[in-house]
């Protein structure tokens, strides 16, 4: 076949990979770091009272309602906040924004793989900065000249968080640049660091609906920020598209806001299952990070990762393997319901003993 001559045009990149999205719901899922609770009862009453014959008219344009909400849960001024579908685009449209130096853009090197994707995407230069032998952050390392930096808090597959001193001085350390603290995971036991958007006005927090809320069907994603971050995040989103939130999405969303007990109780209970699976596992010989995510990063000497996660998948239970070199002997384990949980170890003994692993 011969080679189109307008494919010259066309741009090449390695697309973000998501886990697995299976065709049936006769699996135990514990590879995408879902919820595996349903959202606050306020936001079904919210949908349902959504009237079709408004979905004509198009939703506001600034997502108004939302930030309201959102700025009076974090005691902000609503200028300080912005929306849009998912945290992935927020981080898009923060990327676009302000990584435009020919410094290179900061992040670990076992972070989200979507990091990379973006620079490639948009041209922007950057530079994996190795973590530590216990896979943590080392502030002192964001202290080289760049063009930005990007941490995910808890970093994301480690589940490992920064204390907020630790943020600090990355903060402090770069006044030339904007720093970007990616918070998907922060519902589930790190300190937020909306509070030092007062104190660092090149600060830019993003969080989701999409973990802790479990709204990952709706898509909502949130930053916080300075206004003036905020003004040309909203720039750059009027450029490529002025109606970013759906008017259903933002109405599940100031619902979910509006029940804060849900919200928490929900979170301890993914906490305390989280626990206690970290404990059984280890009882069964495997080692883990840190995690204050809802998911567990975890390894055994001896064990082929791959190898468990097939074992795994036959029993129709999804997780997550990595093949990059570092943590390819790693799992990551979404924490899903007691139920759900007992079955996983339940299949984890189950090859363990198959394969004679003591």
């Amino acid at each position: 076949m011969t080679q189109k001559r307008w494919a010259k045009n066309f741009i090449r990149i390695e697309p973000y990979r998501a886990g697995e999205q299976p065709a049936s719901d006769d699996v135990i899922k514990l590879n995408a770091n879902e919820n595996p609770y349903p959202p606050a009862p306020g936001v079904e009453a919210a949908l349902r009272a959504v009237k079709t014959e408004g979905l004509r008219r198009y939703p506001q344009a600034d997502g108004t309602d939302l930030r309201r909400a959102l700025a009076a849960q974090h005691g902000l001024d609503p200028a300080c906040v912005f929306v849009a579908n998912g945290s992935d685009e927020v981080l898009a449209l923060a990327f676009r924004s302000f990584f435009n130096s020919k410094k290179p853009v900061l992040f670990p090197d076992v972070t989200y793989s979507f990091y990379p994707v973006w620079c490639e995407l948009f041209g922007i230069p950057y530079r994996r900065t190795a973590l530590d032998g216990d896979f943590r952050i080392r502030p002192q390392d964001y202290a080289a000249e760049n063009g930005g930096a990007v941490l995910a808090n808890p970093n994301a597959p480690t589940g490992i968080a920064l204390r907020p001193a630790e943020i600090e001085r990355i903060l402090s350390s770069n006044p030339a640049s904007v720093v970007i603290v990616d918070e998907a995971y922060v519902d589930f036991g790190a300190a937020s660091s909306v509070k030092l958007i007062s104190k660092y006005e090149n600060l830019l927090v993003t969080q989701s609906f999409s973990k802790g809320r479990a709204l990952a069907g709706l898509r909502l994603g949130m930053a916080f920020g300075c206004a003036e971050l905020i003004a040309v995040l909203g720039a750059v989103k009027n450029a490529f598209n002025s109606y970013p939130v759906d008017s259903v999405a933002a109405a599940a969303g100031i619902a979910s806001l509006a029940d804060g007990a849900y919200f928490a109780r929900r979170a301890a209970q993914v906490i305390a299952t989280r626990e206690r699976t970290a404990a059984a596992l280890h009882d069964m010989g495997f080692s883990m990070t840190d995690s204050a995510a809802n998911f567990l990063f975890v390894t055994r000497a001896g064990l082929d990762a791959a190898a468990l996660l097939a074992h795994l998948k036959g029993r129709g239970i999804l997780v997550r393997h990595f093949s990059q070199p570092g943590i390819d002997a790693y799992l990551r384990i979404t924490v899903g319901t007691d139920d759900e949980m007992r079955a996983l170890l339940k299949a984890v003994s189950d090859f363990l003993r198959e394969k004679e692993i003591r």
